[in-house]
């Protein structure tokens, strides 16, 4: 593990996405409320928390957070004729001596992986992707934006 115990804590944002690609009529579902597994949205929503909130029992190396803020925002989309998207966005806070980027990329990630769970009887076709850092704040490398 990297020694960040000589680091200033400073205040640490990462926003990351992800998105889910199906059928139109699941997106609708969603939307609707409509999945008999229950409110899809919401549960995500809770697992992207936890999922952030566990990311250093998860990947190797990576250090616990005081978190201070997660939050999860779900836009739906169609995309073409055909399908419909879920873009998901997670947005991490901590005070602390190193970044939250994977912290943010683990919500997203998890909270997709919870949508195809909770949708998998209507559409086995879903496709989580294109889960990426969106942009990080704070720490001795600055900000950075994508794309920007």
């Amino acid at each position: 593990m990297v020694d960040v115990g000589k680091k200033p804590e400073t205040e640490r944002v990462a926003r990351a996405s992800a998105r889910v690609a199906m059928h139109p009529e699941t997106l609708a579902a969603i939307v609707e409320g409509a999945v008999p597994k229950g409110d899809v949205l919401a549960t995500a929503r809770i697992a992207g928390i936890q999922a952030a909130k566990r990311c250093h029992e998860l990947i190797p190396l990576c250090h616990p957070l005081r978190i201070t803020s997660v939050a999860l925002d779900f836009e739906p989309e169609k995309s073409g004729p055909g399908e419909g998207i879920l873009q998901i966005e997670a947005t991490v806070r901590a005070l602390d001596r190193t970044g939250v980027e994977m912290e943010a990329l683990t919500a997203a990630s998890v909270a997709a992986l919870t949508v195809y769970d909770m949708c998998k009887a209507l559409d086995r076709g879903m496709i989580v992707q294109e889960i990426r850092l969106e942009e990080k704040q704070g720490g001795a490398s600055g900000n950075w934006v994508r794309g920007g």
